[in-house]
C-alpha cells in the first residue's frame, strides 16, 4: 500500500486558530515572503492559499475586513477585479495552464471556509489533473513546496508590475 504523507497538515489541525480574521494583515512589506504574499495593489493582495487544492492556487484578497461586495467602493472593487487579472496572468506565465477555476464563496451556506473576510480562489488546471487519485481516493498531490512556488511566482508579479514591489 503506498502512502502519501502531508504532515504540514497537523500544524493546522492541532494548531491554535487566531482570533483575528487571517485574511487581515499588516501594512508592513518585510515579511511577505512567510507570510506567501505575492502582490499587494492599492487595495487589495495576492497570497498563495497555505493548503492548496493544486499548486499555483491563489487567492486575491480586498485589504477592507468585510463580507460582501455591496461594501466596496468602486474604486475598491475595481482594484480587486485588477488585481484578480494580474494573479491569472501571473499564473500563466509560471505554469502554463489550460484553463482556470475562479471562483468566490460569499457566506458559510456557500462553503466559505473564511466567511468574514471577501476572496477569490484562483486555481489554475490542466487536462487530466482530476485523475484516479481525486476521483477515487479523494486525494490532491502537490508536487511543489509551497516555498518553491513562491520562489517561481514572485519575480514574475514584479516583473508584471513593472519591476516595482507593491
Amino acid at each position: 500500500m503506498e502512502r502519501i504523507w502531508a504532515p504540514w497538515r497537523m500544524g493546522y489541525i492541532n494548531g491554535d486558530k487566531p482570533e483575528d480574521c487571517v485574511f487581515c494583515i499588516p501594512e508592513g512589506r518585510e515579511n511577505d515572503p512567510d507570510r506567501l504574499i505575492l502582490h499587494r495593489s492599492a487595495s487589495s493582495f495576492i497570497i498563495m492559499n497555505l493548503y492548496p487544492y493544486t499548486n499555483g492556487h491563489l487567492m486575491v484578497i480586498p485589504f477592507k475586513h468585510t463580507s460582501t461586495l455591496d461594501d466596496l467602493d468602486d474604486l475598491e472593487l475595481l482594484d480587486f477585479m485588477k488585481t484578480l487579472r494580474l494573479a491569472r496572468r501571473g499564473l500563466e506565465k509560471v505554469f502554463s495552464p489550460q484553463g482556470f477555476n475562479i471562483g468566490m464563496n460569499i457566506g458559510l451556506a456557500a462553503g466559505a471556509g473564511v466567511a468574514e473576510h471577501l476572496h477569490f480562489h484562483i486555481v489554475p488546471r490542466w487536462n487530466g489533473d482530476t485523475n484516479y487519485m481525486t476521483v477515487m481516493a479523494d486525494t490532491r498531490i502537490i508536487p511543489e513546496a509551497l516555498t518553491a512556488t513562491y520562489a517561481r511566482l514572485a519575480p514574475v508579479f514584479i516583473a508584471l508590475c513593472d519591476g516595482e514591489p507593491k
